[in-house]
């Protein structure tokens, strides 16, 4: 299946629910189908373009002047298998927490502790999305799309994919230059389970012996009860990153706030906790006029209803002002700014 249209609204694909248009838009089911597309249609070299696919992390300043091209490739079906684990190649348009869940019910490990983070499987990789100790990485081998600058289809192993937090070669150096259309992930057939952040280890216990499911379960409880549904309310869940710092300055803020959280990270840095900085700042539960930060859960950001792109970065810089003056740490935006 394919659609291609022009003058295409945007607010039903992007989860803060902007109302923002594309100039074109191609949606593809069938990477043959985007092959053929581009070939037939050279003209897209001269357009901005973007990948988009729920649009849960990313946000519309205005309207899109180019191509948005949104990969719809469905299909769940396993490649290979060993002693310990399966390899099973997932189409970039499944939804994630669909593919936890079939991976939960399967008892296939690994993947169990991303459950409920909102978007598609092709944009897992892509941000290394990560929650309660797991990030994608750990179980990606190997991730199939096509190259726009070779027009070819093509794919990357796990070691090509430089993973790092939140970060990816297709985050950066191959950003909009490659179009993911499937992922293959290598889960575990007995999984060793990582229940060493936050309140999740608790959470489970009060569920009896842990099981993959009772894991599940027990993230869901907990994003539920500190994030937004973003059908009811729009958000792209945390808006900024965990900021990465040197010890130095970790150390200062301890001396000076007793209970800042400050978790080790890689090359001897230290890495802060982004809600808790602006929580302190006094935004938690702050809103201006259709755009505000919610009640329960500082890092995240949402709209009201009816709020513009603009409306939302402004709001962000205001709070990445505050937090800079009080406490000397840059935030970073781990939402996509269009």
């Amino acid at each position: 299946m394919i659609r291609f249209s022009e003058n295409y609204s945007l607010k039903a694909h992007n989860t803060f629910g902007v109302d923002a248009k594309a100039k074109f838009y191609f949606e593809f089911t069938d990477p043959a189908d985007l092959q053929i597309f581009l070939n037939e249609n050279q003209s897209w070299k001269e357009e901005r373009l973007i990948v988009l696919g729920e649009g849960s992390n990313i946000l519309f300043l205005n309207d899109f002047d180019g191509l948005v091209i949104h990969p719809n490739v469905p299909g769940i079906k396993t490649v290979d298998e060993d002693r310990n684990n399966y390899w099973v190649e997932v189409g970039a348009g499944e939804v994630w927490d669909e593919f936890v869940d079939f991976a939960v019910t399967y008892n296939l490990g690994g993947i169990e502790n991303l459950s409920l983070i909102p978007g598609t499987v092709g944009a897992a990789p892509v941000q290394n999305i990560g929650a309660y100790g797991q990030e994608v990485c750990a179980v990606v081998e190997k991730v199939k799309g096509y190259d726009l600058e070779k027009q070819q289809l093509s794919e990357y192993t796990i070691d090509e994919c430089r993973f790092a937090y939140r970060d990816s070669i297709f985050k950066s150096y191959l950003k909009n230059k490659f179009i993911i259309t499937s992922v293959v992930f290598r889960l575990e057939k007995f999984p060793e389970f990582n229940l060493k952040y936050g309140q999740l280890e608790e959470k489970v216990k009060a569920k009896g012996d842990p099981t993959l499911q009772s894991i599940r379960e027990a993230v869901i409880e907990i994003r539920s009860s500190k994030l937004p549904d973003v059908k009811e309310l729009g958000s792209a869940g945390s808006f900024f990153k965990n900021p990465v710092v040197d010890e130095s300055l970790a150390e200062s803020l301890k001396l000076n706030y007793e209970t800042v959280p400050v978790y080790a990270a890689q090359g001897g840095k230290a890495k802060l906790a982004a809600g808790w900085l602006i929580e302190q700042a006094g935004w938690k539960g702050v809103r201006e006029g259709v755009v505000g930060v919610h009640k329960d859960q500082a890092l995240v950001i949402v709209n009201y209803g009816g709020a513009t792109g603009k409306e939302v970065w402004d709001f962000s810089e205001k709070i990445k002002q505050s937090v800079f003056e009080k406490f000397g740490v840059e935030l970073e935006r781990e939402v996509n700014c269009i």
